[in-house]
């Protein structure tokens, strides 16, 4: 797995890196943060560091018993200062946990519309692929290498690993 750490500067004020800058934590009140134009203003979300542009990534996330999530990869243009909908058509690759319920097969993969996903099993490791040449970002089981889901794009920007957030005390973490 990539050695990343997660970009303070686009942390939106919710969110909590870990001193590593390798697990982000969704807490109740918003942090006091100096304005940045990389920030997450509205939503819950986060990028890792390091961005790409050419070659093949994979990272894994720790998601655990996370109730509500959304993970995947971002075009460093993706909007900041408003409400942004996780689509391909928004610079977003990602699939996550449906926060509408929270029955285990709730997984959806971001298309527009959203395709619900059937998994086997719950995973608490999600592994991703991104292919930048090739243009495709897969995600799997990290535990057993399932596949998830695959995105195919055509990538003309640097791209981000990207996380979301949606209960309060939910975290996510690099492996």
């Amino acid at each position: 797995p990539g050695d990343l750490s997660l970009d303070p500067d686009t942390a939106n004020p919710y969110l909590v890196l870990s001193e590593d800058k390798r697990s982000v934590r969704l807490r109740s009140a918003p942090q006091e943060l100096p304005a940045n134009p990389k920030r997450f203003d509205y939503s819950f979300c986060v990028l890792a560091a390091e961005g790409f542009i050419a070659g093949r990534h994979y990272w894994e996330v720790e998601v655990g018993d996370g109730e509500s999530w959304v993970l995947g990869a971002a075009r460093e243009s993706v909007r900041r200062k408003e409400k942004i909908d996780f689509a391909p058509e928004e610079g977003i690759w990602a699939v996550g946990l449906n926060w509408k319920g929270k029955n285990w097969d709730q997984y959806q993969a971001f298309t527009s519309p959203e395709t619900p996903l059937s998994l086997c099993e719950r995973p608490r490791k999600i592994g991703v692929y991104l292919d930048y040449e090739g243009g495709w970002v897969a995600f799997y089981n990290a535990d057993n290498m399932a596949p998830i889901f695959t995105f195919t794009a055509a990538f003309t920007e640097k791209i981000f690993p990207f996380f979301w957030l949606f209960y309060v005390g939910s975290s996510l973490s690099l492996c």
